[in-house]
């Protein structure tokens, strides 16, 4: 709901009621991820997508049928040898999507969690999309690290599921839960949707040279907080790299050690050596490579690499530290310039991010989206 969130609050605060289709559940090939979410206005203008265009059409009506019968709906679309070409995904895939009317009135929270989400502090939405009990459909309690607003109609569901969602929160998560009707963790009959709204992850690229300004400007465009850091003032300049969050002058292993310390940086962060000089590169790696970050990539030839290696295993990095270096840096795209460099060193972390191989889809079989 992040990429429509935006137009959901500036719609309600003008108290507009708005149907918003999320998906809460995906199986096999689909092509949207829990939380993708689309708007359907008064006026009829769609926000968002749930599957890119295979079963927007169904749910825009849905949303209007469920605007003016107030009444929320969970809606499951896949493809069968009978339907496969009226309401489906032509991919093979299956979605849930729980589809509800949202104004003031029923999520008054709404502008709390746009505030929150605006201000990069995590807040997850937990709403029961499934129960026996009618009245209990559409109730949701939002969650906090510190604090919680609403309830799901017992202290004991309300309980077990603020202490779920909190760890899917932490972790950046959004799923589907299920309960029994109380909240029993070992029964059936309540279904909740988790959405965590969790700060973008960080990408951090040192070296501030023309690659840097490109992997800048993709990272931003990929949903990255991004950070420019160089110890060259006259280069490390916010003009050069105008599409980056900060630009920081400051020596690069010094730097990501003090964000290491003050856990500016998790799991989710990316890291682009682009430095091209041992005297940054080595102590920023050495750095680098004991951390749990989910990628450090480093620019340079295969002699470059082969140097970068020696000079670290001399500093003391050991062989599996050096295991998650990737280097050289990238994807085999056959690029040429700063954007073509940049395109496959975003391949390369999509791909580790999501298990992909670079491989061609054409010389592959299966599922495209695992």
């Amino acid at each position: 709901m992040r990429d429509v969130l935006d137009e959901l609050a500036r719609r309600v605060a003008n108290g507009e009621t708005v149907g918003v289709g999320t998906v809460v559940a995906t199986f096999s090939s689909a092509p949207r991820s829990p939380g993708a979410a689309m708007l359907v206005g008064p006026d009829g203008e769609v926000t968002g997508s749930v599957s890119g265009g295979c079963v927007e059409g169904a749910v825009y009506d849905l949303a209007q049928q469920v605007v003016a019968e107030d009444q929320p709906v969970l809606q499951r679309y896949g493809v069968s040898d009978d339907d496969a070409f009226a309401v489906g995904l032509t991919c093979g895939g299956i979605i849930d999507v729980y589809v509800e009317s949202i104004n003031e009135k029923t999520f008054p929270e709404l502008s709390d969690i746009h505030e929150a989400v605006r201000a990069e502090v995590p807040v997850a939405i937990a709403t029961i999309i499934e129960h026996p009990e009618a009245d209990r459909l559409g109730r949701r309690v939002v969650i906090w690290p510190d604090r919680i607003a609403g309830e799901l109609g017992s202290a004991r569901a309300t309980d077990a599921v603020v202490d779920d969602a909190r760890g899917m929160l932490a972790t950046g998560r959004s799923g589907s839960l299920h309960y029994g009707p109380d909240g029993q963790r070992r029964g059936e009959g309540m279904t909740v949707f988790v959405n965590s709204f969790e700060p973008p992850p960080r990408m951090l690229v040192f070296g501030a040279i023309d690659f840097a300004s490109a992997m800048a400007r993709l990272g931003t465009f990929l949903g990255y907080r991004v950070t420019v850091c160089d110890a060259r003032p006259v280069f490390a300049t916010a003009s050069r790299f105008p599409e980056a969050d900060e630009v920081v002058v400051d020596w690069p292993h010094r730097y990501l050690a003090a964000q290491a310390e003050a856990g500016r940086v998790d799991e989710r962060t990316v890291v682009a050596v682009l430095t091209h000089d041992p005297k940054f590169d080595v102590p920023l790696l050495e750095v680098a490579l004991r951390l749990k970050l989910a990628y450090v990539g480093a620019m340079g030839s295969r002699r470059t690499h082969e140097d970068r290696l020696r000079r670290l295993r001399e500093a003391g990095v050991t062989e599996g530290e050096l295991d998650g270096m990737a280097s050289p840096i990238g994807l085999d795209l056959g690029a040429r310039t700063p954007e073509e460099t940049a395109v496959s060193i975003a391949a390369e972390i999509i791909a580790l991010r999501w298990g992909g191989r670079g491989e061609r889809l054409t010389s592959l079989d299966g599922a495209i989206h695992r």
